[in-house]
């Protein structure tokens, strides 16, 4: 990794749009601050288009797409999408009404019964709000040491369900999908680009385990301060790494991209 501050102009300046994380990246112990939602406002202005990607679920998905200046918001880390289009928004997934609600059905079970075997989970407070996830709480409200979290994920897994953790969830799910190709099938769908250019001209932030998908992914990746911790779980870490943790590395990465802009 290298610093921030090391970021040429000529690299900054191919960048097309941002994707970044939410949780531990934009927000700061669950919450927005200022800075940073002033930051995805510069750089709407400087023309240059942000899409979030996140583990929370379909619910804060559609609010923040209509409510928010981004493109889009690829939620469930991969399984559903939302775009504003006029003074709505659109629902954007692969899968079928009567998929959906088949697999929904098989994680509620797969889930009762790793409920049963670890007594000590719990639903995240958003769960009710998910359509293509159960999301378990292992470092919000609740704070499960990372041995039992991967005992918990192995067991998922030999069930067959795929398994997502990040800094604060852990995500059953039966879709194929994680952040990255989510990413990368809404730009493609929704905004009409090139897959491959993308991912070499899209830049990523992030913090976190399931966000490794993406450092793999995109050229032109920044981790926050706090992503240092995770650097285990990556299979690639983050080329550029913000001084500052979440929202405040968040605003650094951003303010570096827009001053090289063609509208600073």
């Amino acid at each position: 990794m290298r610093a921030l501050e090391r970021l040429s102009e000529d690299e900054a300046r191919r960048v097309e749009g941002v994707i970044t994380d939410l949780d531990d990246t934009m927000l700061d112990q669950g919450r927005l601050g200022e800075a940073a939602y002033g930051a995805l406002w510069r750089a709407q202005r400087a023309g240059l288009p942000v899409l979030v990607a996140t583990g929370r679920p379909a619910g804060w998905g559609e609010v923040l797409a209509r409510q928010w200046p981004v493109v889009g918001v690829v939620a469930e880390n991969g399984g559903v999408a939302f775009q504003r289009v006029g003074a709505g928004v659109e629902r954007v997934e692969r899968v079928s009404a009567e998929e959906r609600q088949a697999r929904r059905l098989q994680l509620a079970c797969g889930a009762a019964e790793l409920t049963a075997l670890f007594p000590e989970l719990q639903a995240a407070d958003d769960n009710e709000t998910r359509l293509s996830d159960v999301t378990f709480d292992v470092g919000e409200r609740v704070q499960l040491p990372p041995d039992r979290v991967a005992q918990i994920a192995a067991q998922a897994r030999s069930w067959g369900f795929r398994v997502t953790v990040s800094s604060v969830h852990l995500h059953l799910s039966l879709d194929g999908d994680d952040k990255a190709s989510g990413a990368l099938w809404f730009l493609q769908q929704r905004l009409g680009l090139d897959p491959s250019r993308a991912r070499g001209r899209w830049a990523f932030v992030g913090d976190s385990g399931n966000d490794a998908p993406c450092f793999a992914a995109f050229s032109l990746t920044f981790g926050v301060a706090n992503v240092l911790p995770a650097l285990p779980l990556l299979s690639r870490p983050p080329r550029y790494l913000a001084p500052g943790a979440c929202g405040e590395g968040f605003v650094q990465v951003i303010d570096a991209l827009v001053k090289n802009s063609c509208n600073p």
